[in-house]
């Protein structure tokens, strides 16, 4: 009785309580409506998804979390730099939060911001348990803004996360509802003819692979700050006013495409580091991602806010109007992209650390496949093949048919992932981005540690280098060197990493104005580099943040050796 009375002052004060740097938030049990569907899930102070919480540059802050859940649970403060034993992942910075217990966070807020938290307990994330975080700067932004509006953008699916792991471990194309049929292939066979699209199909069933597995959980209904599609989240703005929008991708696994169609967003900021603006018409947000933007509507119309999933399988809605009650016509979704060879690298999940980059594939132009003896190949178990000697082959350079260098080089060439903007505008890239204001002295690294993403599809099982984080000796990093990451994705998917405590400063070829952020997005085929001051001593968690890729095996324990020692912090 006492924990209900506890929990219904909370409500009645939501969206945080907060004195003077000290805030409080239960984990609870609730019951979320997302229009299409109800559910039992995981929120904070009685709600899914949390209270915003916000906090000031330069304070000190208190959280107190009680745990009224009948299992353990966990906060992790994503993207924030504070002591490894306040990072909230349990078996690595603590045990975590056992059913009725309150355990104390203590942490200085040393940077500005949009951010987000989540449980790092099981499927608690998925499942609800998610909020944002807005660190207002000790100075002046360097841009002007009239309104700001969080827009926390998931995927709410009907399913638990635990029943959805168990099916994808029974069968991996189990949410897949964009199959090729018979239809879709008498319809490729008049676009390109039918040899051609034979031999497609013969590559991907050699391979044991889908063209269309762009995403592994489909049939999610996508919410904007907890609402679904016809509920209509409504952000309120006056005609020619200045509207900042804190995008944060709070997902289990949906990479979304967001666009306002009427109106050109200018991007300011990039996982919470202000970047030199850039003005576009679309852009995508990988999972855990934020980005803010600023838009300015003139006219007295209702703009509609529209977040469509990379695998074009379903949407987050919102609105920005002059008045409440007020939409926009919702945009039909686009045709679902089908991946290419060149987003499978030569089935490069088969291939043993191959970098694709020094493929040169041109001699293989005007090659008849369909006179190729392919019957010796049937019920081959390519999990088996020995590609060893193909290791330290390059993927970015790869070459395919008639395939030029990508529109976007953190894209393959030939992929079918490269994103075109709704009114072939400006499409955000990872190349845009550059630093407002380097956060570090720009320095050669020390050394280079190469990270092949790497997974078998049929037994879902994802890893790092053919290992699993249960099999995996941790990655040992030195407290003040400077370390580059050497990303090689031999997967067909998608991974967007994400290095605890530390921050990842993106290679884009831009030297001290390269972008800092705290999540790097890994497309297939493609090799991605990184950067890491070592400033953190301690125990840290890097791993893919599609919730059933890491739980199932991509991950890794970080361990910075050397440097100050830092104080508990904190206390149950």
């Amino acid at each position: 009785m006492q924990v209900m009375r506890q929990v219904l002052l909370l409500v009645l004060l939501a969206p945080m309580m907060a004195l003077g740097g000290e805030y409080a938030l239960t984990v609870d049990r609730v019951m979320i409506d997302v229009g299409s569907f109800q559910k039992q899930g995981i929120g904070y102070n009685g709600a899914s998804p949390g209270p915003v919480l916000r906090f000031k540059e330069g304070e000190d802050v208190v959280i107190k979390v009680t745990n009224n859940l009948d299992e353990m649970t966990s906060i992790h403060w994503h993207g924030l730099v504070l002591p490894f034993q306040m990072d909230g992942v349990p078996g690595i910075s603590y045990a975590g939060i056992a059913p009725g217990e309150t355990f104390v966070y203590r942490f200085p807020i040393k940077q500005s911001g949009t951010y987000w938290f989540h449980s790092h307990s099981g499927f608690q994330e998925p499942d609800g348990a998610y909020g944002a975080i807005v660190i207002e700067p000790q100075g002046r932004e360097p841009y002007r803004y009239d309104r700001d509006y969080v827009v926390q953008l998931t995927d709410k699916h009907p399913h638990s996360g635990d029943r959805i792991m168990r099916n994808l471990k029974m069968m991996p194309d189990y949410y897949n509802r964009q199959q090729q049929t018979v239809a879709s292939f008498w319809a490729d066979s008049k676009r390109n003819g039918i040899a051609a699209t034979l031999d497609d199909r013969l590559m991907w069933g050699q391979m044991r692979m889908m063209a269309a597995d762009v995403e592994d959980v489909q049939g999610f209904t996508g919410l904007i700050n907890g609402k679904g599609p016809e509920q209509n989240w409504t952000g309120v703005f006056n005609p020619g006013e200045r509207v900042r929008l804190r995008l944060i991708n709070s997902s289990a696994m949906t990479y979304f495409d967001v666009r306002l169609p009427g109106l050109k967003m200018t991007v300011v900021q990039a996982d919470g580091n202000n970047v030199q603006p850039v003005q576009v018409d679309e852009l995508r947000i990988g999972v855990a991602e934020t980005y803010d933007v600023i838009v300015q509507p003139k006219d007295d119309n209702a703009y509609t806010l529209f977040a469509e999933s990379m695998g074009r399988s379903g949407y987050a809605r919102g609105t920005l109007a002059p008045r409440a009650g007020m939409q926009g016509p919702i945009p039909a979704l686009r045709p679902a992209p089908l991946l290419t060879m060149a987003d499978m690298g030569m089935a490069q999940g088969n291939m043993g650390g191959m970098d694709h980059s020094k493929m040169d594939m041109s001699g293989m132009q005007g090659m008849d496949h369909s006179k190729m003896d392919m019957s010796g190949m049937q019920g081959m178990d390519h999990s088996k093949m020995d590609m060893s000697g193909m290791h330290g082959m390059d993927h970015a350079k790869m070459v395919m048919g008639d395939a030029a260098l990508p529109a976007d080089p953190f894209y393959a060439a030939g992929s079918g992932l490269l994103p075109s903007a709704y009114n072939e505008g400006k499409f955000l890239s990872y190349a845009d981005l550059r630093a407002q204001k380097p956060l570090y002295a720009d320095r050669e690294p020390t050394r280079e540690i190469e990270l092949r993403l790497t997974g078998n599809m049929e037994r879902y099982i994802w890893s790092i280098n053919g290992v699993k984080e249960s099999d995996a000796e941790p990655i040992r990093l030195q407290y003040g060197e400077r370390v580059r990451f050497k990303f090689v994705n031999e997967t067909m998917m998608t991974h967007p990493m994400h290095l605890h405590g530390m921050w990842s400063i993106l290679d884009v070829g831009a030297d001290k104005w390269n972008p800092v952020k705290h999540v790097v997005s890994v497309a297939p085929g493609t090799t991605v580099y990184m950067e890491t001051e070592v400033d953190a001593p301690g125990k840290w968690a890097f791993h893919c943040h599609l919730s059933y890729h890491a739980a199932a095996g991509m991950f890794r324990t970080v361990i910075v050796e050397g440097g100050p020692t830092t104080a508990a912090g904190g206390a149950q």
